[in-house]
């Protein structure tokens, strides 16, 4: 069935599904970001230690997420056709593929600390963070299963309790890192240790909502009832959509992560601004990010009923959301920085100034990569609506890796630009991206579709 809607229909039809989504991931962020606000209060070592830590945690989580993002185009197509075998099929292979991943990666975080030892980290600031991971890392098989849940609901444009959840999960986390980093209500003083455990109860928690939800809400999909059998045709094709896209999101979070390491090298101060800094951009971006998800889904269902006109106009309200999101981040990260960044630390901490100095510099250089930021992660969402994913994870390989990366390095150390220097590399590097996944779209991917008269075809 061919559906005709204006431009504003779109844009609210995008904000409907959208907006619970960008709740949920700003909500999702929230718990990293309490995190390092309530460690940042706690002490400068232990939000380093964190900031070093997280690294590691959110690459290989995000990698993870990769099989969470390709059910979701893949559930929405099934669902515009009715298929409920197919929803099930493809959700259940996507849990074992989160499942066996979580394991794979689970002794790199045990053994974390010598991994940030040879990357020239401080031994006692390594071994600190390998502390937190050692907890933290169990969390990684909760948090992917919600991840394949979220994305099972939200292409069934279940939203409602994705953002519900989210914020809830938000707010206990809030409420655990109060009490067990700094010991208050009566609970052990553990610092950096007690900012894991509440993390892995809230992944553990939701993971245990979630459950009894999808299977109330949806009984038609029986998606628990003989999980244990393999599905080798589904879970072929779950992994076949979900590994470019994993390494698509490995591109991305691994340059931010080695540019925590760079950051590293630089000093304590350097990296603990950095990390209050991405965190700040990390928030903004959930914005995007949730538009989207909204994007992916609404060009998943375009795709199942082959109407892509729906597909071109939903894809320009999209894009046009997004710049319009950009223009507001950059006025805030040039206007109002100090009070940005000021807020992560104790106003009291005597190395307060020394750290809001760097991460006032660092926010205006972020401010530079909003709107491209956007851009490439607009049309990745609307690439994987079309199960389009392996070209993308080349361009965006090669414009994070091959030119992002050595320009953070060339700028920050050769040409002695230091943080700065950094993040003007990201800039390019995200720059480059947007530009090569914006053509892949509109340039090859909707034409080739046209020419296939809206029927899937292999990319």
């Amino acid at each position: 069935m061919v559906v005709r809607m204006t431009y504003p229909e779109h844009v609210k039809a995008i904000l409907v599904l959208g907006l619970p989504l960008i709740g949920g991931h700003i909500g999702q962020i929230a718990i990293h970001m309490t995190d390092t606000l309530m460690l940042g209060w706690y002490s400068v070592e232990a939000l380093a230690a964190v900031v070093l830590a997280s690294s590691l945690f959110f690459v290989l989580f995000i990698v993870g997420s990769g099989f969470a993002w390709a059910v979701m185009p893949m559930v929405a197509a099934a669902a515009e056709e009715s298929d409920d075998a197919q929803i099930r099929r493809v959700t259940r292979m996507g849990m074992w593929l989160a499942v066996l991943f979580g394991l794979l990666v689970l002794p790199l975080m045990w053994w974390s600390g010598p991994i940030f030892i040879a990357m020239s980290q401080e031994p006692e600031l390594s071994y600190e963070a390998q502390r937190y991971l050692r907890i933290a890392g169990v969390g990684v098989l909760p948090a992917l299963g919600v991840m394949i849940l979220k994305s099972y609901l939200a292409a069934l444009e279940r939203t409602g309790i994705v953002l519900w959840l989210t914020l809830i999960g938000a707010l206990t986390n809030a409420a655990l890192n109060y009490a067990l980093i700094f010991g208050n209500f009566g609970a052990p003083e553990l610092g950096i240790q007690g900012a894991a455990i509440a993390s892995v109860s809230v992944n553990m928690v939701s993971l245990a909502i979630l459950v009894p939800y999808g299977k109330r809400a949806f009984p038609e999909h029986a998606l628990f009832q003989r999980i244990w059998r393999p599905d080798w045709a589904a879970f072929g094709k779950v992994f076949q959509l979900g590994w470019p896209i994993g390494l698509t999101n490995l591109a991305e979070s691994g340059l931010f992560a080695a540019s925590a390491i760079m950051m590293g090298w630089l000093g304590t101060y350097p990296l603990a601004a950095h990390g209050i800094a991405l965190q700040i951009a990390s928030a903004t971006f959930m914005v995007h990010m949730g538009l989207s998800n909204a994007a992916t889904v609404r060009a998943g269902r375009a795709l199942g009923r082959k109407d892509l006109d729906h597909l071109a106009r939903g894809g320009i309200a999209s894009i046009a959301l997004s710049v319009l999101f950009s223009v507001v981040t950059v006025v805030l990260f040039l206007v109002i920085p100090e009070t940005l960044i000021g807020a992560f630390i104790d106003p009291f901490d005597p190395d307060r100034p020394q750290i809001v100095a760097v991460g006032v510099t660092l926010l205006a250089v972020a401010a530079a990569f909003q709107l491209v930021d956007g851009l490439q992660v607009m049309a990745l969402g609307l690439l994987r609506g079309v199960q389009d994913a392996r070209v993308p994870m080349i361009l965006a390989s090669i414009s994070y890796w091959v030119v992002g990366l050595p320009a953070s390095y060339l700028l920050g150390f050769t040409l002695g630009l230091d943080g700065v220097g950094v993040w003007i590399g990201l800039v390019i590097g995200l720059a480059l991206a947007s530009v090569a996944l914006v053509w892949r779209f509109w340039g090859v991917s909707l034409p080739r579709l046209t020419a296939n008269g809206g029927t899937r075809v292999e990319f």
